[in-house]
């Protein structure tokens, strides 16, 4: 006879070996010893007797064991084993409780560092850290929805921070497709979030770009007084006009002097592709005075407090501001966009040399990368043309002194 639900609650243990077993049919059955009672279900698979466990009493009714009892004779109906199925659960249950969001960014923070800048990576693992770990860090990455990353995000959007909610966004998209690779999760969820963050708000590097203007920041940069790696940092971004963590980051290393060039590696760059930079015979003086400072260093431009770490990522603007250069008038990346559009614009230079030497992608007639070497001689002759240019403007009138202590 089937059990009931008085009986299960009511019956004792009666001190027999092997336990009591109470049939409820189905080959389900009630085992109850001194320690508990346990509900089972005995079957044949494959011409074997297997039993399942279906849960313990009170925690597991007996219609809940029913229930269970069910769905496991439907996997039998099915060919597939239920002992083998709650097996392959727990093991996924198990991957999954080990695989946190935080876990996998982890991981792929790591295996993925060696495409971005130092100082990149410690943004995103800042970002990581504060914005998004404490919020779904312990989640399981499988079981984190749409909604889980919008509400995390919304909360770095709604203290002013759209550009940051945005990129924090994109890194989390990229953990997700990291986890898909992984087998971890089966598509990258961001994407249902297209459009649910307010638009970036449109922001431009402010530039210099008309040469009435270029010129007095050109003598203001000559006159300033501030530290020597400052000034020869300051001098040498108008005519190299590199990107400014390329330039801070530069390394003695990458310079040869007598090859009038710099080569930049491939991990320093934003591309990820090696970039040569020719240098100017005032690029080349600069660099020769400043290396009887910091020549025997690793660093062109050593932090002052220590050598061991390059200039800091803010020192170059903070020297613009004590000119008197708001940032809404030049920044010291946008030396990038005065050079683009004074060497397209007026000094009318082919425009596939200056976005070689913007280390912009440039293709060949037939849709392929140039080389990092493409046109090097024309662009050696580019950036001499654009330092004499430089040279000129700065000439132009007397240089105004201006001071600055304590940059680093």
């Amino acid at each position: 006879m089937a059990l009931t639900d008085t009986f299960v609650r009511k019956v004792k243990f009666s001190g027999a070996s092997a336990g009591d077993k109470h049939t409820d049919g189905q080959g389900m059955h009630l085992l109850v010893n001194a320690v508990g009672k346990y509900w089972r279900l005995n079957y044949r698979f494959a011409g074997k007797q297997k039993t399942l466990a279906l849960g313990v009493y009170p925690a597991v009714s007996l219609a809940a064991a029913r229930k269970r009892r069910g769905e496991a004779r439907e996997l039998l109906a099915a060919g597939i084993d239920p002992v083998q199925a709650k097996q392959e659960a727990m093991r996924a249950r198990a991957t999954a409780q080990s695989n946190t969001f935080e876990a996998v960014a982890r991981q792929w923070l790591t295996k993925s560092a060696a495409r971005r800048a130092a100082s990149t990576q410690k943004k995103v693992q800042g970002w990581l850290s504060h914005d998004v770990f404490p919020r779904i860090g312990k989640i399981p990455i499988a079981d984190i929805g749409p909604r889980d990353v919008l509400e995390t995000v919304r909360i770095i959007e709604n203290r002013g921070a759209i550009d940051s909610a945005h990129r924090v966004k994109q890194i989390c998209g990229q953990i997700f497709r990291f986890a898909v690779a992984a087998g971890l999760v089966g598509h990258d969820i961001t994407a249902d979030l297209k459009g649910a963050l307010s638009a970036k708000p449109k922001s431009h590097y402010s530039s210099i770009t008309n040469p009435s203007e270029l010129g007095p920041l050109l003598r203001a940069i000559e006159g300033y007084t501030g530290h020597p790696y400052c000034c020869a940092a300051l001098r040498l971004a108008p005519l190299l006009f590199v990107r400014p963590g390329e330039l801070r980051s530069a390394e003695w290393s990458e310079i040869d002097l007598d090859g009038a060039q710099w080569r930049i590696p491939s991990h320093k760059m934003k591309m990820r592709v090696e970039h040569i930079v020719p240098l100017s015979t005032q690029a080349v003086n600069i660099l020769r005075d400043l290396a009887q400072i910091s020549g025997k260093g690793k660093f062109v431009f050593p932090s002052i407090r220590t050598p061991e770490r390059c200039m800091s990522e803010n020192t170059l603007n903070a020297a613009l501001r004590s000119m008197g250069y708001s940032r809404e008038v030049i920044t010291a990346h946008g030396f990038r966009a005065t050079a683009r559009t004074i060497l397209d614009e007026v000094m009318q230079e082919r425009i596939d040399l200056i976005e070689h030497q913007l280390a912009h992608a440039v293709k060949d007639p037939n849709g392929r990368a140039y080389n990092r070497t493409a046109h090097l001689p024309a662009r050696h002759q580019m950036m001499q043309r654009w330092g004499d240019y430089l040279e000129t403007l700065r000439r132009g009138a007397e240089i105004i002194p201006f001071s600055a202590n304590n940059l680093n």
